[in-house]
C-alpha cells in the first residue's frame, strides 16, 4: 500500500517553480499595464498640450482604451502562433514586446519637447503591449490549464492571479513609497518614470525564468491537429459557438471588475472623491495582498465545490453591492478600503479559477486562438474603456451611472453561469 500511496502523493504535488516560472512573466505583463492606469494622474500632461488636466487625463485614458483594441488582434496572431509552434515561445515573445513597451515609455520625450510626436510615440508603444497582453493571457491560460491534473486544475490556475496580484501590488506599494517620498511636482516631472523603466528590469528576470519551461505533452499531441485546422478564428464561431458566447458573458463582468478596481477607482477616487493619493494607493494595496491571499484558497474550494457555484455568487453578489460601495469612495481611508478589499474578495472567486474555466471552453488546437481572440475582445470593448467611462461620466457629474453598469453586466453574466455546465474534474478536450 505504501508504494501506491506515495506514487499519487508524488503525482500530485504541486510543481511551484514550474507555475511561477509560467506566471512570472504574467507578472510583469500586468505589472507594465497596471503603472500606465495607476501613474496616469502624474503623467498625462506630460504627454498632452497643458492648460486642462481633467482633458489630458481623458486623453491619456483615451491611449490606454486605444491600445486595448489591439488585444484582439494580438490575441489571434499570437494566440494561433502558439496553437502551431507551443505555448513556450508565444510566451517568451510577449515579455520581450512587454518589457520593450515599459522602457520606451520610461524614455520617451515630453509634448514640450516633441509637440505631438510625443502622444504618437506614447500610442505605438501602447500598442506594442496590447499586442503583446492579447497574446499574454490566453497562451499563459493555456499552458496553465494544460499542465494540470484535472482534478487539481483550479488551484494551478490560481496561480495565474496570484502573480497578476503581485505585480499589481508591486506597482501600487511602488506608487504608494514614491507619494510619500516625493512630492507632486517631483512625480510629474520624473518620477512617473521610475516604474516603466523598473519594467524593464523584470523583464530580464521574468525572460530568464520562462526559458526553463518545458512544452506542454497537450500541445506536442495536438500540433499536426493544430496545423490542419483552416480558418481558425471562423472555426471557433461554427463549431464552438456556446463557448464563444459563454467567454464573452462572464469575460465583461471580469474585465469590468478587473479595470474598475485596478485601473480606473485610483484615478477616480483621488481625482473626483477627493481622496488623498496616498490614501488610494494605501488601501489598494492592502487590498490587493488580500487578493493575491485568497487565490490559492478560493481555486482549491473550486475543485472540490465545483466551478459554477463559486461563480455564481461571484456575479450575484458583485450585482447587489457594487452601487452601494460606491458611496464609500470619499476623503479618508475607511470608506475607500472597505471598497477595494470587499470588491476583489468578491473578484478572486472568479480569477482563482479564469484560466481553468477558460482552458475547458476549447479543444487543445483552438485553444490558444479561441481564448486570444474572444477574450481580448470582450476585454477591449469592456475592460480598455472603463477608466475612459467613469472618467467621462465623472467629468459629466454622472459617475454613480458607471456602478450601474457594472451591476446591470453582473446580472447578466449572472445568467451566462447558470447555464453553463460544471467541468470540474474534467478532462481537457
Amino acid at each position: 500500500m505504501a508504494g501506491p500511496t506515495t506514487d499519487v502523493q508524488a503525482r500530485h504535488r504541486l510543481p511551484v517553480r514550474k507555475l511561477f516560472a509560467a506566471s512570472a512573466g504574467n507578472a510583469l505583463e500586468w505589472f507594465d499595464w497596471t503603472v500606465y492606469a495607476t501613474f496616469s494622474i502624474y503623467f498625462a500632461g506630460a504627454f498632452f498640450p497643458s492648460g486642462n488636466d481633467t482633458l489630458a487625463l481623458i486623453n491619456t485614458f483615451g491611449t490606454y482604451a486605444l491600445a486595448f483594441f489591439f488585444r484582439p488582434l494580438g490575441g489571434v496572431l499570437l494566440g494561433r502562433f502558439a496553437d502551431v509552434h507551443g505555448r513556450k515561445p508565444a510566451m517568451i515573445l510577449t515579455i520581450v514586446v512587454m518589457a520593450g513597451g515599459s522602457v520606451a515609455i520610461g524614455v520617451l520625450p515630453t509634448f514640450e519637447q516633441v509637440g505631438w510626436l510625443a502622444p504618437i510615440l506614447l500610442l505605438l508603444a501602447r500598442v506594442a503591449q496590447g499586442l503583446s497582453l492579447g497574446g499574454e493571457v490566453s497562451n499563459a491560460s493555456a499552458y496553465l490549464g494544460e499542465i494540470a491534473p484535472p482534478k487539481r486544475r483550479g488551484r494551478y490556475s490560481s496561480f495565474f492571479y496570484i502573480s497578476t496580484g503581485s505585480a499589481v501590488l508591486v506597482a501600487t506599494v511602488l506608487g504608494f513609497v514614491l507619494a510619500r517620498t516625493m512630492d507632486k511636482a517631483e512625480l510629474t516631472s520624473y518620477g512617473w518614470r521610475i516604474p516603466f523603466l523598473l519594467g524593464g528590469v523584470l523583464g530580464i528576470i521574468g525572460l530568464w525564468l520562462r526559458r526553463s519551461l518545458a512544452e506542454t505533452e497537450l500541445f506536442e499531441k495536438n500540433k499536426a491537429a493544430a496545423k490542419r485546422v483552416e480558418r481558425p478564428l471562423r472555426t471557433t464561431l461554427t463549431q464552438h459557438p456556446k463557448a464563444v458566447g459563454q467567454l464573452i458573458g462572464f469575460t465583461m463582468l471580469s474585465t469590468l471588475c478587473y479595470y474598475t478596481f485596478f485601473s480606473a477607482l485610483t484615478s477616480f477616487a483621488v481625482k473626483t472623491r477627493g481622496v488623498s493619493d496616498v490614501d488610494a494607493f494605501l488601501a489598494l494595496s492592502i487590498a490587493t495582498a488580500l487578493f493575491v491571499l485568497l487565490q490559492y484558497p478560493m481555486g482549491a474550494l473550486a475543485d472540490r465545490a465545483g466551478r459554477r457555484p463559486q461563480l455564481l455568487v461571484w456575479a450575484g453578489v458583485t450585482a447587489l453591492v457594487i452601487v452601494p460601495l460606491s458611496y464609500l469612495v470619499r476623503p479618508g481611508l475607511g470608506g475607500v478600503l472597505v471598497m477595494f478589499c470587499v470588491g476583489l474578495a468578491l473578484y478572486t472567486a472568479m480569477t482563482s479559477l479564469a484560466p481553468a474555466i477558460m482552458s475547458e471552453l476549447f479543444p487543445t488546437e483552438l485553444r490558444g486562438l479561441g481564448i486570444g481572440a474572444w477574450y481580448n475582445l470582450t476585454v477591449a470593448v469592456f475592460g480598455g474603456t472603463a477608466p475612459l467611462v467613469l472618467s467621462s461620466l465623472s467629468a459629466a457629474g454622472a459617475s454613480v451611472v458607471f456602478f450601474w453598469y457594472v451591476a446591470v453586466a453582473a446580472a447578466i453574466a449572472f445568467f451566462v453561469i447558470l447555464r453553463m455546465p460544471e467541468t470540474k474534474g474534467s478532462e481537457l478536450r
